[in-house]
């Protein structure tokens, strides 16, 4: 069965979880936005905050859509005002996930994000998994050996 990771990482987060889901025999696919936010960790929480607020979908950089050769498709977004993050919109839009073995894995500093989980569970009916600040608790992607 081929398995695929696609994910966006701001802080990193979503990088180790990548790598942790690559070990597991996962490819990966990044959203990459084409305009970063800015530096500033306050100003990047608050603009990407308030965007993903209101559902925007961030451009991306050379993003393939097609997941016609996977069974298993993992998609990984931080947790940005309680919703999923604006590159992550543009992969939910432009992706099709029919017929795919599909999850959600979150990552957040607060580690619950219970607005976010209720939606993506009812708009798909499938697994999410949330991880507390990865990168600072790296005990957190043993939640991985579950998916």
């Amino acid at each position: 069965m081929s398995k695929l990771f696609i994910y966006y990482s701001h802080t990193g987060n979503g990088d180790l979880v990548a790598e942790a889901l690559r070990k597991q025999g996962y490819e990966l696919r990044k959203a990459v936005p084409r305009r970063d936010l800015p530096k500033s960790f306050a100003a990047s929480m608050l603009k990407g905050g308030f965007l993903a607020g209101i559902g925007h979908k961030s451009k991306l950089k050379g993003y393939d859509s097609d997941v016609s050769g996977y069974d298993e498709v993992i998609i990984g977004t931080p947790v940005w005002n309680g919703k999923v993050s604006c590159p992550v919109n543009t992969v939910l839009s432009e992706t099709d996930l029919t017929n795919k073995k599909l999850a959600f894995v979150l990552y957040s500093g607060g580690g619950s994000a219970p607005k976010a989980v209720k939606k993506l569970k009812e708009k798909y009916d499938c697994p999410v998994f949330e991880l507390r600040e990865p990168l600072k608790n790296p005990d957190e992607l043993n939640k991985l050996g579950q998916l």
